[in-house]
């Protein structure tokens, strides 16, 4: 499975820029990758992990703004069109547990 997190966060005064800098660097320690400006995406292996990743996202959450998730099965997210532009391929990023460079 993967989840989405999508967020629109204002950067209005120097407290919003650093809760907007806060979330974005908790969600780069916590395994997501950028797939667009407030777009990002983790692959998640089991129901926990999910959990835990949700219970994260509430920790780390900023005090305004709006912040959504959206979990998708690989079936699903291996059926995006890309309408303008191309996938990223510099980004290892597999099913695999072990990968090997």
């Amino acid at each position: 499975m993967r989840m989405l997190v999508f967020f629109d966060l204002p950067t209005e005064t120097a407290e919003d820029r650093r809760e907007y800098r806060h979330f974005r660097k908790a969600l780069i320690k916590n395994g997501f990758l950028m797939m667009q400006e407030s777009v990002y995406c983790r692959l998640l292996t089991t129901p926990s992990v999910e959990r835990s990743v949700q219970n994260m996202l509430r920790q780390n959450k900023p005090a305004k703004g709006l912040v959504q998730t959206l979990v998708v099965t690989e079936n699903q997210f291996s059926k995006m069109q890309f309408i303008v532009g191309a996938l990223n391929s510099d980004v290892v990023d597999s099913e695999e547990r072990l990968i090997i460079l």
